[in-house]
């Protein structure tokens, strides 16, 4: 396809050139006007011819020098200006909700004060208008968005390109984990050495079903020789219930069902095994970590609760195991986690983020959030209901009621150009407009949900934060989002988002680009491309590692001055990369979500019947 970006580069040296001519050429005619006499200028004219012929040389080196410092030391840098985006350094250009396309020019990468006269500077430059037409995305209900009209071929053509730098990307990425953490949890790339979370070859695992969607068939198989030869869960090692469950379990699961090794499902039937005991707590509220040894179950060390969204948010990959095995047993004892939740008292259908495994109770004064800690117990309210076929009510009745009290209590427009995010209940009261990084994995929730029937006005919801969750990349100096954003609500501030030192960090996180290959997968919007790109773009730049690796930083407000953290998750191969490259396919139809449902982990599970 073809990158809609209307370049606006403009060759400074011939347009500075041009516009010093006329300026000479008006005052010489104005100085030699009929009748106008200038003692001035006869003055300066005499003290010229007075210099010799050396002096006015130098002098006219040395304005030649100044002219010429001015050109080069100024900080042209590349960016993009988006259609649409309701910023004050935006909203001249167009308000409208909906994004059509994305506008590339040169800015000052340090102060961005050219983004407040982009509407003057399109309008001058005479910007042609792409051929858009208006096409209704729910049936009728009053949403529409514009999309673009004709060069498919071209189209294709970028988005096969873009496709395969993303592959390039991932190639680059196991590089350095093969070469410097093979075997182990995670890459450290700067260093060239490993972390071990849960010494399970977490990469490897949780990469599996990326190069098999990639086509990576070398990769893939050296992949599945190391799950078949090293990968042993006969270990006296604590791991964490839930990260187990979604990154190796998952990751399984889903190679086997892309695959159909026989290799996979015998593994993941061992894990699923050995996590069955972090379900033994009194109220079968599972605990956080569990042993794969001795079976040992326990709450986290840092205190005797769970998080909602651990324990919630393993019930796609147990059902699964069942429906494999023909065994209930693990559909059961996870299901029942959320039957007991559905049971309990709520504020409008959202849940404080910390739950006791013995008593089975929410801590009260926990915070309600749909960011970390409870974030994917929304999620999994509607995956869980769509995996089963759409069959039991409740789920889709609490989903429903969650996404209505999102809106009632959290959702605000921050000031002063009506951003809108979603905030926190601090001890379930007090509002924070804290919204994390992780909070946009719900645009493409929300979206998702929609698909299958869900209401209008979660769409408008998606649309608005998917908005949002870009400004939180496009505002950077570095084009890379913060893990967490305060929003500006004094109405009279001058910024909308607001990034804290301790937040500033990038952990190459997927949650934007999942959404925005959502929305893309179900609208075709060519600006979800755009945006996508534009974050690849900088990875590339800021977060890539010579030898290998990509790195998260520390600082995304400086982009002389990163801060590498010296990680690669595992998410990146298993989430980031696959959604990009997903985001770039020509084949939405391959992977579609009438098909399968993408756990939070992003591994690919059946959709089944019932």
């Amino acid at each position: 396809m073809t990158n809609y970006n209307t370049h606006l580069n403009i060759d400074s040296d011939i347009e500075k050139g041009r516009l010093l001519d006329d300026h000479i050429s008006d005052n010489f005619l104005f100085s030699r006007g009929a009748g106008i006499s200038h003692p001035q200028s006869r003055s300066i004219r005499r003290l010229w011819n007075q210099l010799s012929r050396l002096q006015r040389f130098m002098i006219g080196m040395l304005f030649f020098f100044v002219i010429l410092c001015v050109i080069v030391l100024l900080p042209w840098t590349d960016s993009s200006f988006i259609i649409g985006v309701k910023t004050d350094k935006h909203k001249k250009v167009q308000e409208a909700k909906t994004r059509d396309f994305v506008i590339d020019f040169e800015f000052d990468e340090k102060s961005d004060k050219h983004l407040s006269t982009a509407a003057e500077k399109i309008e001058k430059e005479n910007v042609p208008k792409l051929k858009m037409e208006k096409v209704s995305f729910d049936g009728g209900g009053g949403i529409f968005m514009e999309k673009i009209v004709g060069a498919a071929t071209e189209q294709k053509s970028s988005s096969q390109a873009k496709q395969k730098a993303v592959v390039a990307a991932f190639l680059h990425a196991w590089k350095g984990y093969k070469n410097h953490a093979w075997g182990h949890d995670h890459l450290k790339p700067i260093t060239k050495t490993f972390q071990n979370w849960f010494g399970l070859g977490l990469t490897i695992v949780d990469s599996l079903d990326t190069m098999y969607i990639m086509g990576l068939e070398e990769e893939f198989n050296e992949a599945k020789e190391w799950v078949k030869e090293k990968l042993n869960f006969n270990v006296n090692k604590d791991v964490n219930f839930f990260e187990t469950t979604i990154r190796v379990l998952g990751g399984l699961l889903s190679a086997f069902h892309l695959s159909q090794e026989s290799l996979f499902l015998e593994k993941a039937i061992d894990l699923a095994n050995r996590l069955m005991p972090g379900f033994r707590s009194s109220s079968g509220i599972p605990y956080s970590d569990v042993n794969l040894l001795t079976g040992h179950a326990h709450p986290p060390t840092w205190g005797q609760d769970s998080t909602v969204s651990e324990i919630s948010t393993v019930q796609l990959e147990f059902r699964d195991v069942s429906r494999l095995t023909g065994d209930p047993k693990y559909e059961i004892a996870a299901f029942k986690v959320c039957q007991h939740l559905h049971q309990l008292p709520k504020k409008d259908g959202l849940v404080p983020m910390f739950i006791n495994a013995e008593s089975g109770q929410f801590r009260s004064t926990s915070t309600i959030t749909v960011g970390a800690r409870a974030d994917s117990y929304y999620e999994y309210l509607l995956k869980q209901w769509i995996q089963t076929g759409r069959t039991i009510d409740w789920l889709k009745e609490d989903y429903m009621e969650a996404v209505d009290g999102i809106l009632k209590h959290l959702v605000k427009q921050s000031y002063p150009n009506r951003l809108t995010f979603v905030g926190e209940l601090l001890s379930g009261r007090s509002y924070s407009p804290k919204m994390d990084h992780l909070v946009c994995y719900l645009p493409g929730t929300l979206a998702l949900g929609f698909h299958y029937g869900m209401p209008s006005s979660h769409l408008r919801l998606a649309f608005d934060l998917m908005d949002t969750c870009y400004n939180m990349y496009a505002q950077t100096a570095t084009r890379l989002s913060p893990e967490i954003a305060y929003f500006n609500l004094q109405p009279h501030g001058t910024s909308d988002i607001i990034i804290k030192s301790n937040d500033a960090h990038n952990l190459l996180r997927p949650e934007t680009v999942e959404s925005l290959w959502y929305l893309y997968h179900l609208t075709h919007n060519e600006t979800y491309r755009d945006w996508g790109w534009q974050i690849f773009q900088a990875f590339e730049k800021y977060a890539k590692v010579p030898d290998g690796g990509y790195t998260s930083i520390g600082d995304v407000r400086n982009p002389l001055i990163t801060k590498p953290r010296d990680l690669m998750e595992s998410f990146f191969l298993a989430e980031t990369l696959k959604y990009l490259f997903l985001l770039f396919s020509d084949n939405q139809e391959k992977y579609s979500l009438d098909k399968y449902i993408f756990n939070s982990e992003a591994h690919l599970l059946p959709i089944l019947n019932s």
